[in-house]
């Protein structure tokens, strides 16, 4: 049985809908109205190896913060729930991301307790139509609704595109890593505890 996840979230701010496929092949339709957000998630998508389809619209006539922010929240949650109780999986992966210039490093476990270490400079303040502070609001709140702990590192880089996308790529292939089913433990859920979350 694949595993899937979808969401239609709805606020004053926000409409959004998520379907996604953690056994998929990287297949997206993508439109959040934000041309650069689209390119990243396409990358996550695609290096991912998860078919997601997301279609969002929000009240960017004031700015983008709330459909950044709330898409990152409902790909979080579509995840979360295509995951279920995470029998099976690898939980932990990482992933070094070389783009030209530019080095990052992502690290994830999925574990159920959510938090953010986010160390990105970007030299520039806006990417296309984008804030560049609202990657970090992206990354915050997939991690938050996803119950996801991720560390996300920009080792060296110029180019402020070149950083963020290696940043996004890297998530991917860690995320295609870490939900893998790990065949010797296919029935167990990855912890000593037998569920995911709270202490260690």
């Amino acid at each position: 049985m694949k595993r899937k996840g979808k969401i239609s979230r709805k606020t004053k701010e926000t409409s959004i809908s998520v379907d996604l496929n953690i056994d998929g092949k990287g297949k997206y339709q993508i439109d959040t109205g934000i041309g650069f957000l689209n390119h990243m998630l396409e990358q996550l998508s695609k290096h991912s190896s998860i078919d997601i389809n997301i279609k969002a619209k929000g009240d960017t006539h004031i700015d983008l913060h709330h459909t950044t922010e709330d898409t990152g929240i409902a790909i979080g949650e579509a995840l979360k729930k295509a995951l279920k109780k995470s029998v099976g999986i690898r939980r932990y992966a990482h992933a070094m991301i070389p783009m030209d210039e530019t080095l990052s490093r992502v690290a994830i476990d999925i574990s159920n307790r959510p938090y953010l270490i986010w160390k990105v400079n970007l030299k520039v303040e806006k990417l296309g139509e984008m804030d560049t502070e609202l990657f970090k609001e992206w990354f915050q709140a997939f991690s938050q609704a996803a119950g996801i702990t991720l560390h996300v590192e920009n080792i060296y880089g110029d180019n402020s595109h070149h950083i963020i996308e290696s940043c996004f790529k890297g998530l991917a292939r860690s995320l295609r890593q870490a939900i893998e089913i790990d065949q010797r433990k296919a029935n167990a859920v990855p912890s000593t505890k037998g569920v995911l979350g709270g202490s260690l």
